[in-house]
């Protein structure tokens, strides 16, 4: 039976089975949109009593003869995984048990947290919920100060009870807990190839942190007891502070030797200079290297 159209899916998924389906489907996507496209201007010129130059020059379809070329190293197979991710990221939340062994350990995991923000928060991925976006935003927000408090809370606690000093807690667990929302937010941009949104989200986070996150509840604590001063004791807080500003210098130097691209390289060179951070900190705060300098 000869047709005048082809589906662009059914033309991709002709001659190719199995596996093979899924690494061609986004090209095919494209081609179904370039094609509804195609024939949406026809119909309009049609309409309008203008032959279009395609009607004209283009052969009987029944007779043509179409070529799938497949793409080179597999690239559409991972666009269309990625777009797959980003689909599944899209769907409102979900709380089915998972099929995989693996999914429903983080399930059990993410459970306590996710099972509070599913009763209090609306979906906004979900069509009616869109408009409650504003009571989204503000609770996620308030969310976040109340699992702060019970971080900082239940870190103290941790460290009283395996006598480790908060200045240890402060450079190592607080540190890291705190800076999980700059890791998802730098994860999400980072796969949508947004590499200048994540350096900046990191960068300028260390900066408010800096400059609203200590002095705010310092503020706060001085107006309600008296407007008295904060003391702050730490034996190497100011070599610590120096250290801080040539990690920042060694951060820009790895980043223009890997050519200013977010690469593999890059990402192990940071975990070095992390690492070196927390040791030299640490060795500092525990007095088994010495600071010129003590506040």
């Amino acid at each position: 039976m000869n047709t005048d159209w082809v589906h662009p899916v059914q033309l991709y998924s002709g001659g190719i089975s199995g596996s093979g389906k899924g690494k061609f489907r986004e090209k095919a996507s494209i081609l179904h949109k370039i094609a509804k496209k195609k024939c949406q201007v026809e119909d309009s010129e049609k309409a309008n009593g203008v032959a279009s130059r395609s009607d004209r020059n283009l052969p009987n379809s029944s007779n043509m003869e179409v070529e799938v070329t497949p793409p080179m190293n597999g690239t559409a197979g991972q666009e269309g995984e990625a777009a797959e991710d980003e689909e599944e990221e899209d769907q409102p939340l979900s709380l089915s048990w998972p099929e995989t062994y693996r999914k429903r350990f983080t399930y059990m995991v993410v459970m306590p947290i996710v099972l509070p923000l599913w009763l209090t928060l609306p979906d906004v991925r979900k069509n009616s919920a869109k408009k409650f976006f504003p009571i989204s935003f503000i609770g996620s927000i308030v969310w976040i100060a109340a699992f702060s408090y019970l971080m900082v809370w239940w870190a103290h606690q941790v460290g009283e009870t395996m006598g480790i000093t908060e200045e240890i807690m402060g450079l190592t667990i607080l540190a890291a807990g705190t800076s999980i929302p700059d890791l998802i937010t730098s994860v999400i941009v980072a796969r949508k190839g947004l590499g200048d949104m994540a350096v900046s989200s990191s960068v300028g986070s260390n900066i408010f942190d800096i400059t609203i996150g200590l002095p705010f509840p310092w503020l706060m604590w001085s107006f309600i007891n008296g407007l008295q001063p904060v003391k702050v004791s730490s034996n190497g807080l100011f070599c610590a502070i120096v250290l801080l500003f040539l990690m920042l210098i060694f951060v820009i130097i790895s980043i223009a030797a890997c050519k200013w691209r977010m690469s593999k390289l890059l990402g192990f060179i940071m975990f070095l200079l992390y690492f070196a951070f927390l040791v030299v900190s640490v060795m500092l705060e525990k007095k088994i290297i010495g600071c010129p300098v003590s506040i």
